[in-house]
């Protein structure tokens, strides 16, 4: 059974998206999760969640770092430098992340602290196995209204895909 009553603009549609820093294809999707959060505002809830790849030795240190940003209330910002300097953390590692932490303001020491005491590891091990649990096997992956849409082979079309499915969710 369906429930009519319209969408209450208190509850946004959810849009969760299985994510990598180290990934260059999660870093090409960024126009898109950009152009859905302005076309939807507060209505859309777009939320990170954290698939790193065995293939990319610093994904699960990046998602950690990236649940440390949430903390200090940069989570977007964080991931977004983070996505567009994935090159560079393949080749240079922990330190970049360390970098991006400074270069927004962040507290980079209390990163250090956190990549080394783990305390973000249960929120990205708990992503993870709920990804693997739904399904997901590569990034970026979409889930939103119980429909799981794969990016990681193609963009194209995903956006237009996710708007009619937040559109009717919002009518």
């Amino acid at each position: 059974m369906t429930d009519s009553s319209p969408a209450s603009p208190a509850r946004p549609v959810v849009l969760d998206i299985w994510c990598e820093l180290q990934c260059p294809d999660c870093h090409s999707a960024l126009d898109d999760v950009r152009a859905l959060r302005e076309r939807y505002g507060d209505r859309l809830d777009v939320r990170l969640r954290h698939f790193p790849l065995e293939k990319h030795k610093h994904a699960y240190a990046a998602a950690q770092a990236a649940e440390e940003a949430v903390d200090q209330g940069k989570g977007w910002p964080y991931v977004e430098a983070v996505l567009a300097r994935n090159e560079e953390l393949a080749a240079k590692g922990e330190p970049v992340l360390l970098e991006v932490a400074a270069e927004l303001g962040l507290d980079a020491e209390e990163f250090d602290t956190a990549l080394i005491d783990g305390r973000h590891l249960l929120i990205v091990d708990a992503d993870q196995a709920e990804g693997k649990a739904i399904g997901v096997t590569g990034t970026p992956t979409y889930v939103i209204d119980g429909e799981r849409l794969d990016g990681g082979k193609s963009q194209e079309g995903l956006r237009r895909r996710i708007e009619e499915i937040v559109d009717r969710l919002l009518a």
